[in-house]
C-alpha cells in the first residue's frame, strides 16, 4: 500500500506559499503533527519584526481536498 501524501500551504496575510512537493505521512494524525511542527518553526524563526502577524495554514490530501486548517497569531501589546 502506498503511503499517502499531504501538502501544507502557508499564508502570511500577504502571500501564499503553496506546497507542491508534499510529505509522505501515514495518516491524517501525522499530517496534523507535521502542521503543528511547521507552525512552531514559523513562530520561532520567521515572525517579522512587527506587533501583529497572523499565519494560516491548510493541509490538503493527495486529491487536493483541504482536511485541516490552522492559524498562528502573534500580537504584542505595549504596556507603557
Amino acid at each position: 500500500m502506498k503511503t499517502p501524501r499531504y501538502f501544507i500551504d502557508l499564508h502570511d496575510g500577504s502571500g501564499l506559499l503553496r506546497d507542491d512537493e508534499g510529505f509522505e505521512l501515514p495518516d491524517e494524525e501525522a499530517a496534523r503533527g507535521k502542521l503543528t511542527s511547521i507552525l512552531g518553526r514559523v513562530a520561532r524563526e520567521f515572525l517579522p519584526d512587527t506587533d501583529q502577524q497572523v499565519f494560516t495554514a491548510a493541509v490538503r490530501d493527495q486529491t487536493g481536498k483541504v482536511i485541516l486548517r490552522a492559524r498562528l497569531s502573534l500580537e504584542v501589546e505595549r504596556t507603557n
